[in-house]
């Protein structure tokens, strides 16, 4: 064991002043680090959820025709495209489905609600909308036969008395001509964001291909589903050079671009939370180690006299300091994620759903967040302490001696 740390153990405990001082230095940077892991876990969740529900609806990357006005129609394009081979061989795409969009509207007798049915076939991947069935089942796709099965929300089926197993008769508008359809409601879903979950129902595309005077290789359009979200722009940029060029590859971001810039506001939150916690533990920090350097004046003095040079006994007083980080940082990671554990299991933090899109505050807690807060936390409180040790250097021995 060198000098400096065995004197750093020997002298571990602080003593007068500095003991308040320094537990209140362990408080602060425990619940400025807690909060910081607590922000980042429910942002970057909170941001997943949202995604993941938009992307239900309509896939990382949307291939259709260009269209030049904003109805929720689009004109046909042929399934069976040239470009499918080389777009499936793409590494990064996990998933390609055909589509189809239908407006309409739903009358009960007593209400009327305007829809957008979602035509999908046997492709579909319906692991987004089986996760968030709360009653029934999921349609049923038949080879030959138009499937009867309609999913509808939560919402619709709140706001219009709908039921499992009940009919549900949809009007549909085209050319002028008003067309009914007679459903089965097979199940409810509920993906808690409002904006979708009013309007959005899923049916079998060959209803949308019979009303449109499509045939069986008509749809609206393909939706991709890539690996990795974080790779949505690259993926979208080369699935645009590949389709045809009377196709338009726009990703989801592209489609609802409100929402998303939404969410990266959020990143800014967090950077200012995070910002705000260090500058606290950074200052509180600084102003420990002045005190513990005040308090062991004469200590200083004699370790002087000794013949220990300044830098010595600096890092004397930085391990010092380093314990007390660690220690805070370690109350701190418990703190935080007992606390996302807990909300994770028990969703014990509520949120009103009809503006937060969710039931319950989200949790992502994520290995490398939290590693990568507490390795920031621990260099800049490192860093920031050597400024204020070199005032070890200002005291002289004969004085330090005659501190008390």
């Amino acid at each position: 064991m060198n000098f400096e740390r065995f004197i750093a153990i020997k002298t571990l405990k602080p003593e007068g002043l500095a003991r308040p001082i320094a537990r209140v230095a362990v408080i602060s940077i425990a619940l400025g680090l807690s909060v910081m892991i607590i922000a980042v876990a429910i942002v970057t969740g909170f941001q997943k959820q949202i995604r993941e529900k938009v992307v239900g609806f309509g896939g990382h990357i949307q291939i259709t025709e260009y269209n030049t006005n904003s109805s929720y129609e689009y004109p046909p394009v042929d399934r069976n495209q040239p470009f499918m081979a080389k777009l499936k061989a793409l590494p990064g795409i996990k998933h390609i489905q055909v589509f189809g969009i239908k407006a309409g509207i739903i009358s009960t007798g007593k209400q009327i609600q305007g829809v957008v049915m979602k035509g999908i076939d046997r492709d579909f991947d319906t692991a987004f909308f089986a996760q968030r069935l709360i009653k029934g089942r999921m349609p049923i796709l038949k080879d030959t036969a138009t499937s009867q099965d309609i999913l509808v929300s939560h919402t619709l089926s709140m706001l219009l008395g709908l039921k499992v197993g009940g009919p549900l008769r949809v009007f549909f508008i085209n050319s002028g001509e008003v067309r009914a359809r007679r459903f089965n409601i097979c199940g409810i879903y509920e993906t808690e964001l409002a904006e979708f979950d009013k309007i959005y129902i899923i049916g079998d595309i060959r209803h949308i291909q019979k009303l449109n005077g499509w045939t069986t290789n008509q749809i609206a359009g393909f939706e991709i589903l890539v690996s990795d979200f974080n790779d949505i722009d690259n993926m979208g940029h080369k699935v645009f050079n590949l389709v045809s060029y009377n196709l338009n590859a726009r990703t989801i971001k592209q489609l609802y671009p409100q929402i998303f810039d939404w969410l990266e506001l959020m990143d800014m939150n967090v950077l200012i939370i995070i910002v705000l916690m260090v500058i606290v533990a950074v200052i509180t920090m600084i102003s420990t180690l002045l005190i513990l350097i005040l308090e062991q004046t004469t200590l200083i003095g004699l370790l002087k006299a000794m013949g220990a040079p300044n830098w010595s006994i600096r890092r004397i007083f930085l391990m010092k300091a380093a314990w007390l980080t660690l220690k805070g940082m370690f109350w701190g990671n418990v703190i935080a994620l007992t606390i996302c554990i807990l909300q994770m299991k028990l969703h014990f933090l509520t949120l009103p759903q009809e503006t937060y899109y969710m039931a319950f505050v989200p949790i992502n807690l994520n290995p490398i967040h939290v590693l990568l807060i507490n390795a920031g936390t621990l260099l800049i409180c490192t860093v920031m302490l050597v400024v204020p040790s070199y005032i070890i250097a200002r005291i002289t021995p004969v004085k330090a001696i005659r501190w008390e």
